[in-house]
């Protein structure tokens, strides 16, 4: 009887894991780190992946994600980022998007926390992380993030 119920709890424990964890998949969260600044390590090995030192003034958001190889979803992640960032082109401070290859870069991928592929994040125009996805963006919910960081601030004169 003792083994039923354990295994019973086993199970529960399981399902409520994988329940949560599929929910977050594919989602844009905001991160707490919005206010926190980057630090010269983290700068570092963003500019060496290439993020920050891409075309134009610099004041664009970016769009970087994490990819490998043998990653399968890492395709879907590609076409949607890419055409999200299509999309937004005609902005007056159109996002730029970054693919970096964890096998490549595992330093920046452990000092931003991935722990899984795809991971897509979005940083703003000062490398800040404003949003995290785990898995597959929906393009509508990456379009939504991505609108009021294309856009320049409005000035208060």
């Amino acid at each position: 009887m003792t083994g039923i119920t354990l295994l019973l709890i086993a199970l529960f424990a399981a399902l409520a894991f994988g329940l949560v964890w599929q929910r977050r998949q594919g989602k844009v969260r905001t991160t707490g780190e919005t206010t926190a600044v980057v630090t010269g390590e983290r700068r570092t090995l963003l500019e060496a992946a290439g993020v920050g030192s891409g075309s134009g003034d610099g004041r664009q958001a970016t769009v970087l994600h994490f990819s490998a190889d043998w990653c399968g979803p890492c395709a879907a992640v590609r076409r949607v980022v890419g055409q999200v960032v299509a999309d937004l082109a005609d902005e007056p401070e159109p996002p730029v998007e970054v693919e970096v290859d964890i096998d490549e870069y595992p330093a920046l991928a452990k000092e931003l926390g991935v722990l899984s592929l795809p991971t897509t994040f979005i940083l703003d125009a000062d490398l800040q992380q404003r949003f995290r996805v785990s898995g597959v963006p929906a393009a509508a919910d990456l379009k939504a993030a991505l609108g009021p960081l294309t856009r320049p601030p409005a000035s208060n004169s």
